[in-house]
């Protein structure tokens, strides 16, 4: 017990140091930004207050909210500091939700604004930066969050449990590891929804909408599509989405304006989709995938050993996460309907719903020709409390609905 309670000591002593230097330099970068760019600006007034306020959002109310817990962490009162601290952390929720418009402002004034820009080019060479630009400063507060998330899970892990520091430790990290999953599902996001307008901007026209709420982008690539008949092989390009598998060919390599670019064959969901590995099961070159579905089936070949195996684990597993949110969706309807139906009191905190919820849904399904761009969901902000939050529930809309599928009868088959 007494060599257990030494190696917690030690390790401990490692991590509030690691802690206390580490942020002492975080304050460093944190009051450099706060003196040279915001309130000089404010002072030369090359930027417009509104402007400055978009791009900074509450970096200031966070230079002085950590300036309280360096304090507390200098005098080694690290449970006190960070009890003090977690209140701030809405600070940071606020900083995430700006920090996307805040990256694409800086760019648009540094373009605009030569007088600004010249400033940017002088402040960012001051010792107290190392190098790094500005565009690399600004989301630095969002990588000390998850850095906050690792060290306090040290420093709790190595204190002694039936100590008071102990329980104000545990309280901490449960409210940083909320505030850092809402930045990491944030910056996932964010990634998501450019890698969608970027497979947006290669396909051809503007007939076939990759934007859908709720749909992840998670692979493309090049796949032999091998015939049912004599026909001879084609190479295709395919986009593989969470909800639909994407054909495309290439447009002429002549063509004025659409030669870099896709044009849309085919959209197949994935809801009823099959998929099974024909050839390629050893180690031998290449393979062949089979997808079926209700009026067409697919074979899709290729070279590479590695790839083909990429391709089957991928559409796999997005088959297998959409059937499982599929079949909890219908449970919970069918559920819904015999309380409605045998006049049942719904279960504490479900809101009865004002119409049949897969009626409502009928028109949020998703369609070839739908002329709505919507952006990636926004991520709910966290609960900054101690007790843990209940996990988010199923949206019907997050799911494709057959109605609007059936009746345009897409199902592979070319768009004209």
């Amino acid at each position: 017990m007494e060599e257990q309670r030494a190696r917690w000591e030690r390790k401990r002593s490692r991590t509030a140091k690691e802690l206390v230097e580490t942020e002492q330099k975080y304050m460093e970068q944190l009051d450099g930004m706060s003196m040279y760019f915001v309130k000089i600006l404010k002072a030369k007034g090359l930027l417009q207050q509104d402007v400055q306020d978009r791009i900074f959002g509450p970096l200031q109310s966070i230079c002085q909210a950590n300036r309280t817990l360096l304090h507390y962490l200098e005098s080694g009162r690290f449970a006190a500091g960070f009890e003090e601290f977690c209140p701030q952390l809405s600070l940071y929720v606020t900083y995430t939700d700006g920090i996307e418009e805040a990256l694409k402002l800086l760019q648009e004034q540094v373009r605009k604004n030569k007088s600004f820009a010249r400033f940017k080019k002088l402040q960012e060479s001051r010792s107290v930066f190392h190098g790094l630009r500005l565009e690399e400063l600004l989301p630095r507060p969002l990588q000390r969050i998850h850095q906050y998330k690792h060290l306090l899970r040290d420093l709790t892990e190595n204190s002694y449990p039936d100590s008071t520091d102990f329980q104000q430790l545990a309280r901490a990290l449960s409210a940083i590891s909320q505030v850092s999953q809402y930045v990491h599902d944030h910056a996932r996001s964010h990634e998501n929804h450019l890698e969608l307008l970027r497979v947006q901007k290669l396909l051809k026209g503007r007939r076939t909408k990759v934007m859908k709420p709720g749909r992840v982008f998670i692979r493309e690539g090049w796949l032999t599509v091998v015939p049912q008949k004599g026909d001879e092989v084609k190479l295709k390009m395919f986009f593989l989405f969470s909800d639909i598998l994407m054909m495309a060919k290439p447009c002429h390599p002549l063509h004025p304006l659409n030669s870099d670019k896709f044009a849309c064959q085919a959209v197949y969901p994935l809801e009823e989709c099959s998929v099974e590995k024909v050839f390629g099961h050893t180690k031998s070159r290449g393979g062949l995938i089979s997808l079926s579905f209700e009026q067409e089936s697919l074979l899709l070949m290729s070279t590479d050993q590695d790839d083909i195996n990429n391709w089957y684990r991928c559409l796999s597993t997005a088959v297998g996460h959409l059937k499982t949110r599929c079949t909890t969706v219908h449970q919970k309807d069918h559920q819904l309907q015999r309380e409605l139906i045998s006049g049942e009191t719904p279960a504490l905190g479900m809101v009865q719903p004002k119409s049949h919820p897969r009626k409502r849904n009928m028109d949020d399904v998703f369609s070839v020709e739908d002329q709505n761009t919507v952006p990636m969901h926004s991520q709910s902000k966290p609960v900054l409390r101690q007790e843990t939050t209940d996990p988010k529930r199923v949206k019907l809309s997050d799911f494709p609905n057959r109605t609007d599928r059936c009746k345009k009868n897409v199902w592979g088959r070319p768009f004209s």
